[in-house]
């Protein structure tokens, strides 16, 4: 049974959620640079974007594991990432 109230439900929603958002981010990527309407500057910050997102991950386990919170570690990188992916749907698809 699912229940949200497990944090182990959360999780895997949030997961799932994240995992539906980057896609859609993908596919708008993907036509941004099918239909030409893509540029190298978008691909730069694509890449920069990630490796940011990765330090910044590296830094929500560290402190989790320092705050002897690691337990919490998974669930601040997945809202972490989701809150990236969603700032890029945003500025991706505008309307």
């Amino acid at each position: 049974m699912f229940d949200l109230f497990n944090p182990f439900s959360r999780l895997a929603a949030s997961s799932a959620a994240l995992a539906v958002e980057a896609n859609s981010v993908i596919g708008l990527r993907l036509f941004a640079m099918a239909t030409g309407a893509g540029s190298d500057r978008e691909n730069r910050r694509m890449v920069s974007e990630k490796t940011a997102a990765f330090v910044e991950a590296q830094m929500e386990v560290a402190t989790s594991l320092m705050l002897g919170q690691g337990h919490l570690a998974p669930a601040r990188v997945v809202k972490l990432y989701r809150r990236k992916v969603r700032a890029n749907r945003r500025r991706l698809n505008p309307g």
